[in-house]
């Protein structure tokens, strides 16, 4: 296993237990404990962790894994929620809204049109995937940079978008619950993708499994506000009968 792909798993056993051990480790990811050490060195220089005789704990509380350790998990469940996503942008939608996240990215990458489409985003990873296509007349909201999700956020974002009428927002989610509503862990986050629903008369939600039923720090929008949710297999049905039930479509892709 190459050290890109060992890390994010590391990082998610210290979201679990708070600390790992470098035996531990090397059984579970089968590296070598010179390896595994290694690793625990790249995560620490970043201030993702600090390292402890045998192992490691967490430097903080972790609440989100950076985007760039969060690219391969659950890859195949996004990769079908985008595929199903794309589909919505037919020939009656000519502009549509993007925010951040790694299921919002493979949706990106799988817009393909011969027509003229205007795109609107506030995240600068899809900005520089869409900006080469001449197809695209593409729309960066500006903002201040939250590393975390490549995303531009805040009052510079939040006004350009009270400026504009889409025809297709597309929103990525850390929690969508039937009586929390969706929800991310950064507040001005939240509002920046507030105010990019409200450019639009329609919102879907695109998030796997794990996020259904899941509550992440600050709120979003109410569940009344979103239109449609697509999501995969691994989600919890009881809970998607409640978001049915709440008036949202559900799409299992």
């Amino acid at each position: 296993m190459r050290q890109q792909d060992r890390l994010p798993l590391i990082l998610e056993r210290l979201a679990e237990h708070g600390s790992v051990s470098v035996v531990d480790l090397s059984a579970e990811l089968q590296a070598s404990p010179a390896s595994i050490r290694r690793d625990l060195q790249v995560l620490e220089e970043q201030q993702l962790l600090k390292r402890t005789h045998g192992g490691a704990m967490a430097a903080e509380v972790i609440y989100e894994l950076p985007m760039r350790y969060r690219g391969g998990r659950s890859q195949e469940e996004k990769r079908r929620i985008a595929q199903a996503a794309v589909r919505l942008v037919d020939a009656s939608v000519h502009s549509v809204g993007f925010n951040g996240g790694t299921t919002i990215t493979e949706l990106a990458r799988l817009l393909s049109t011969g027509r003229a489409l205007k795109v609107v985003t506030n995240a600068l990873n899809i900005a520089a995937d869409l900006s080469v296509r001449p197809a695209i007349d593409l729309v960066v909201t500006g903002g201040g940079v939250r590393p975390e999700s490549y995303e531009l956020v805040g009052p510079i974002a939040d006004r350009t978008l009270a400026d504009i009428s889409l025809d297709l927002v597309f929103l990525g989610v850390d929690g969508i619950d039937a009586e929390a509503g969706i929800s991310t862990h950064d507040e001005i986050e939240a509002r920046t993708d507030h105010c990019l629903m409200r450019s639009t008369r329609r919102v879907v939600v695109l998030a796997d499994g794990s996020k259904i039923g899941h509550r992440a720090f600050s709120r979003i929008a109410p569940i009344g506000e979103v239109h449609m949710l697509i999501t995969d297999a691994g989600a919890d049905g009881a809970e998607l009968d409640r978001i049915r039930a709440a008036g949202v479509e559900v799409t299992v892709a």
